[in-house]
C-alpha cells in the first residue's frame, strides 16, 4: 500500500494511489466492456443451446460484469471531492457496490439452483445442443483468460479489483464446467451432467458472495480493521510514548479497505509537552500501522 511510510496527515493517502488509479481505472473499463459484451453472447449461447450451465456462466457473468463496472465507477466518483453534506465525498461507494453486488450473487444463485432442481426432474424435455453450448463455453474461457489478464496489471490491495478477480476467477472455473458438460453430452448423450454442472458453478458463486458481503459488511458496520488489533495499539501507544498514562475511549474504524480511521482520548502528565505528545502519536500510528486519519483529544 501507498501509505504506510508517511507521516504526518492523512492527505498522503490519497495521492498515493494516484498512479495506480487512471491505470486501474483503464483496467476496469475494458475488463468490464470485454464481459458485458461476451454475458450478451453467452445468454444467447445458452437459450439456443438449451444449456443451463452456460446460463449458470452466464449470470457468474452478469455480477462480474456489474462487479467490474462498479469498481470502475467507484474509482471514478472516489476522486471527487468531499462536500459540506459528503465529508468524505464517494469514497465509501466501492464498499456499498461491493456490498449490493454479493447480494446480488445470493439471488443468482438460488435461481440457478432452483431451475437445475426443476429440469433434473424432466431432463427429457430438454434438448441440448452441445456443440453449440461447447462453442460459446470455449470462447467464454478465453473472454475470460484474457479479462484475467487485463486485471493481474491493477492495483490488486483495491477491495473491489479483489473482488472482480475472485470473479473472473469463478468465471473460467463455470466455463471450464460448461466445456466438460458439452464434451460429456456429445460423447455420452448424459444430458442430466448439465444442471449438476451448473449446481457446481452456483455453489462457485456462492463462496465468492459470501466473503465479499462479510468484507464489505464488516466496513459498513465500522469494524475494527483485521490487521489493528486495538489492545496492541493501546499498549503501544502508552509504553512508547512519553506523557502518556492512559488511553480512552478509542476507536478504529475503516472508511474503505486500506483507509483506518481513528479518534482517541489521551490522559497526558501534568507537565508533559502536548504538541510534541500529539505529533509523537501521529507519527507512531501513522508509521507503525498505516492509519493517516487520527483524530486526538488530550485531557
Amino acid at each position: 500500500m501507498g501509505g504506510h511510510h508517511h507521516h504526518g496527515h492523512s492527505h498522503h493517502h490519497d495521492h498515493g494511489h494516484d498512479c495506480h488509479g487512471s491505470a486501474g481505472r483503464r483496467q476496469l473499463g475494458w475488463a468490464a466492456l470485454l464481459t458485458g459484451l461476451f454475458m450478451i453472447a453467452e445468454v444467447v449461447g445458452g437459450v439456443i443451446s438449451g444449456s443451463l450451465a452456460l446460463l449458470a456462466d452466464a449470470g457468474h457473468m452478469l455480477t462480474d460484469f456489474a462487479a467490474l463496472a462498479m469498481a470502475w465507477a467507484a474509482f471514478i466518483l472516489a476522486a471527487r471531492p468531499p462536500t459540506a453534506k459528503l465529508p468524505f465525498g464517494y469514497a465509501r461507494l466501492p464498499v456499498l457496490a461491493a456490498f449490493v453486488n454479493g447480494l446480488a450473487l445470493f439471488v443468482i444463485c438460488i435461481f440457478i439452483i432452483f431451475e437445475a432442481a426443476r429440469r433434473f426432474g424432466n431432463m427429457a424435455d430438454h434438448d441440448i445442443l452441445a456443440g453449440t453450448m461447447l462453442w460459446v463455453a470455449v470462447a467464454g474461457l478465453a473472454v475470460n483468460c484474457l479479462v484475467f489478464l487485463i486485471l493481474q496489471s491493477a492495483d490488486r490491495d483495491n477491495l473491489n479489483v479483489r473482488g472482480a478477480v475472485l470473479h473472473v476467477i469463478g468465471d473460467m472455473l463455470g466455463s471450464v464446467a460448461a466445456i466438460i458438460a458439452a464434451l460429456v453430452i456429445m460423447k455420452t448423450g448424459y444430458k442430466p451432467i448439465d444442471p449438476i454442472l451448473s449446481v457446481f458453478v452456483a455453489l462457485l458463486i456462492l463462496r465468492s458472495a459470501w466473503y465479499l458481503v462479510k468484507d464489505a459488511g464488516h466496513i459498513l458496520l465500522e469494524g475494527a480493521p483485521k490487521t489493528l488489533d486495538p489492545n496492541r495499539v493501546r499498549a503501544e501507544l502508552t509504553d512508547k510514548i512519553e506523557g502518556v498514562t492512559e488511553i480512552r475511549d478509542m476507536h478504529i474504524w475503516s472508511l474503505t479497505d486500506g483507509r483506518p480511521m481513528m479518534t482517541l482520548a489521551v490522559s497526558a502528565h501534568q507537565n508533559a509537552d502536548r504538541t510534541k505528545l500529539i505529533d509523537d502519536i501521529r507519527h507512531l500510528l501513522s508509521h507503525d500501522y498505516g492509519v493517516g486519519d487520527v483524530t486526538i483529544e488530550v485531557k
